[in-house]
């Protein structure tokens, strides 16, 4: 974070750079899942962006309070999303019939 502008920067396991994709929201907590970057925001946006494009998968999802913390499942069958009053939102991921 420089002068109130976030970004979201992409490099190589060798260092070399790839990417950068400036952020509207202070994230709080990211976690890498696969191929997904899974971050939380201080806003309170959870948001799903492909790893290696930086592109937004799906539209961030409003949580109304800061996200503190994330956390995948083992399966990646559910997004744990703890916010700034103590609260554990549980997001499923996958089709509704999945879900």
């Amino acid at each position: 974070s420089v002068q109130d502008k976030n970004a979201l920067h992409l490099y190589s396991v060798n260092g070399k750079y790839l990417g950068s994709e400036t952020l509207k929201e202070e994230v709080s907590d990211m976690c890498v899942t696969g191929e997904y970057i899974v971050m939380g925001s201080l806003q309170g946006f959870l948001s799903i962006r492909d790893l290696y494009s930086l592109n937004l998968s799906i539209s961030p999802l409003a949580m109304r309070l800061p996200i503190h913390c994330i956390s995948v499942t083992k399966e990646y069958s559910h997004i744990l999303v703890g916010l700034e009053d103590g609260k554990l939102i549980i997001v499923g991921v996958g089709k509704p019939a999945e879900v």
